[in-house]
């Protein structure tokens, strides 16, 4: 069976991904900073998961992960998901917290590189995959998204290096559009963002990606939901 990854599994996309790699007969390896809702989380999966509950930004975390990956058979595929917004409401550039900041670079863009370091000699081995996930924010100047939308350009650039540099493994930046999530919901308090569809609705995206496994690039799930090739 092929092995995933997934970091911030315990809700929203990151679970909705978990759910559907399942029931596509991946073995899994999933975490979450809250061991209470990743254990819930897991248990609801429909097949066994390896489920570690930690901080993507703790070095022996990371080599958990792959460890664990590892006694499956190794990772085929990493999905860097786990991620944090930073203040709510978020704060122009101006006014920043630059310690905040720092956290924010250090889960959304360090944590994501520092894991696929860890796994890529795997991925090279098994011609295997890394999914970084990204927004439009990263190529929008949104106001107020200073922090989160710097911290997801700064993963969209190191994706599009690590493509170039590492031609036996699949790179993707997948930006899964707006989605109704607690994260989201956190960048807008106060709001009723009912409007945006579950995560759940871009699975069929996520699993045709991963299955007809186009070059190395930036993907939105949008454009495969719609039918553009992969």
């Amino acid at each position: 069976m092929p092995v995933a990854i997934i970091t911030g599994a315990s809700r929203g996309l990151g679970l909705a991904l978990a759910n559907g790699l399942a029931e596509a007969g991946w073995d899994l390896v999933v975490d979450g900073r809250d061991a209470a809702a990743l254990a819930e989380a897991a248990a609801g999966l429909p097949r066994d998961v390896t489920a570690l509950p930690g901080d993507v930004t703790d070095a022996a975390h990371r080599l958990a992960l792959v460890a664990a990956a590892d006694r499956l058979g190794g990772a085929d595929l990493l999905v860097n998901n786990a991620g944090i917004l930073g203040p709510s409401p978020q704060p122009r550039l101006a006014d920043y917290p630059l310690d905040v900041l720092r956290d924010v670079y250090e889960v959304n863009a360090v944590a994501p590189l520092a894991l696929a370091q860890l796994a890529l000699p795997g991925l090279r081995a098994r011609g295997g995959a890394v999914v970084n996930v990204t927004s439009d924010a990263a190529v929008e100047a949104y106001e107020g998204w200073g922090g989160y939308g710097s911290a997801k350009a700064a993963v969209e650039q190191a994706s599009r290096i690590l493509a170039a540099e590492e031609p036996a493994v699949r790179v993707w930046w997948v930006d899964p559009g707006d989605l109704r999530t607690r994260m989201h919901q956190e960048a807008f308090p106060g709001e009723d963002i009912g409007d945006r569809p579950e995560p759940v609705t871009v699975v069929p995206a996520f699993r045709r990606l991963v299955e007809s496994r186009p070059p190395s690039g930036r993907i939105r799930l949008a454009d495969l939901l719609a039918g553009a090739p992969a």
